[in-house]
């Protein structure tokens, strides 16, 4: 990947899987802070110059206190910077090629710059300038993004408003159509809609959340269980598993029936739930503190073939930003002592760990900066908040092998990894959204590796 990363860069000549407290993010807002540098004219996105690449590029959006950046994932240059006003959240479209900003009470759409297109039995990659676009989706409270099987959504926790697009037909020099639909009541939830407009959706109130329900195309239910209280965390399995975390264990749906697997302890909160490519287990944190007062020290794995949900000591403090998955399915994990610690899905064994930054400690409100991480194919990108520095590491030797200082304090992190994405490469021959200068130029997306990975909220991650 190391290649191809370097190749994409070179070639482009622009120099460019979840309330106010933690695990129950309210989308508070913050004071706008000043920009790090002076925002430069805006440019039309058909103004841009496109750039056939070697490879697949990787672009990072990394928010910071009054804005958004979009750096290069081979080179950790910073691309652009744009303002935003209060708290911002980001989270990848789910195309491969677009994040969605979460400001104030708006979904905006964010062209990362880079895709691929099918060209006969292989791809063609192109890269253009980022783009923070006017097109946004409105709403109270917006909270978790998901892509499943070509579709994305958006859930407003405000409203219980469940917006659909198909990821093919995301562009940032069109508006955006979506298709609505809400939940009973309004809550801090979250939804995937099927190709067919069948849905899962959770189940809840302001007051509490119990379980999810999916149902079909015509709006029937089909299928219902109430048995997850404080649902959360959404993360799609193999052969289009669904599963969301509980208070006291995970929920999943294999498309026919909910099927319970239960925690051993009474409480034991599973919020965020992270997949692998072909492998029945997840990883999620795991809460044994029901007043959050005692940081996570322990992770789950929980494994969807036998039921059971195993436990892993890290021997640190982590968060819900700390958690990840390898190339290999491998759990990640960023703790508060400043080590990547590595173990085994299958046999919980620690296999390796690497030092990446000073011990850390967890901040008081879940809005506040800390270490994040976040995976494409074999390279970990891992935010260092204290010393405004992004590192990245390779995977497969377990080492830093890039690291870049920043003029801003970084907070959340995305990732798009700009292959083609299943379910939008339809739109590929109509696309000009990238300014493209050759008759092939079009725009084709990646369904996100990270799987719905919740937004993050303090106990989210979308």
């Amino acid at each position: 990947m190391i290649s191809a990363l370097v190749l994409s860069s070179c070639a482009d000549g622009a120099s460019g899987g979840a309330g106010s407290d933690p695990g129950e993010d309210d989308a508070a807002s913050a004071a706008p802070a000043e920009s790090p540098q002076a925002a430069e004219p805006s440019v039309e996105p058909s103004d841009r110059e496109t750039h056939e690449a070697g490879g697949p590029s990787p672009r990072l959006a990394v928010t910071y206190d009054g804005g958004v950046s979009v750096l290069d994932g081979a080179t950790l240059e910073v691309l652009s910077q744009d303002e935003a006003e209060g708290f911002v959240r980001v989270s990848p479209a789910g195309d491969g090629r677009h994040f969605f900003l979460t400001e104030g009470e708006s979904f905006r759409l964010i062209d990362g710059g880079t895709w691929g297109e099918p060209h006969g039995e292989h791809d063609h990659f192109y890269t253009t300038d980022p783009h923070v676009s006017e097109i946004t989706v409105d709403g109270p409270a917006p909270g978790h993004v998901v892509s499943y099987e070509g579709i994305g959504t958006l859930f407003f926790d405000g409203s219980g408003e469940i917006h659909s697009y198909d990821l093919s037909e995301l562009d940032v020099e069109a508006q955006l159509e979506t298709e609505v639909v809400e939940t009973e009541e309004a809550h801090h939830g979250v939804a995937a809609v099927f190709p067919d407009g069948g849905r899962f959706e959770t189940l809840g109130n302001e007051d509490e959340r119990n379980g999810a329900r999916v149902l079909d195309a015509d709006g029937e239910e089909i299928a219902r269980s109430e048995e997850c209280p404080g649902v959360h965390g959404e993360a799609a399995g193999p052969e289009g598993m669904l599963a969301v975390g509980c208070e006291d264990g995970v929920l999943t749906f294999d498309g026919t029936e909910f099927t319970k697997i239960q925690a051993d302890e009474e409480y034991a909160r599973i919020g965020n739930l992270f997949p692998a490519e072909d492998s029945p287990i997840f990883l999620g944190d795991y809460n044994l503190d029901e007043d959050g007062e005692e940081p996570m020290t322990q992770v789950a794995l929980v494994d969807t073939a036998s039921g059971e949900i195993s436990t892993v000591d890290i021997g640190a403090a982590y968060n819900f930003r700390s958690l990840a998955r390898g190339p290999e399915g491998e759990a990640l994990v960023l703790a508060e002592d400043g080590v990547l610690h590595v173990v085994d899905p299958e046999t919980g064994e620690h296999t390796d760990e690497l030092e990446i930054m000073e011990e850390w400690t967890e901040p008081e409100e879940w809005q506040e900066p800390r270490p994040a991480i976040r995976v494409v194919d074999d390279i970990a990108y891992i935010t260092e908040p204290d010393a405004q520095t992004l590192h990245m590491v390779d995977l497969g030797s377990l080492e830093i092998i890039n690291s870049a200082e920043l003029d801003f304090t970084p907070n959340e992190i995305a990732a798009v990894d700009g292959r083609t994405a299943e379910g939008a490469d339809e739109h590929a021959a109509e696309d000009g959204a990238a300014g493209g200068e050759e008759e092939e130029d079009h725009e084709g997306h990646d369904h996100d590796d990270e799987a719905h990975e919740d937004h993050d909220h303090e106990d989210h991650d979308h």
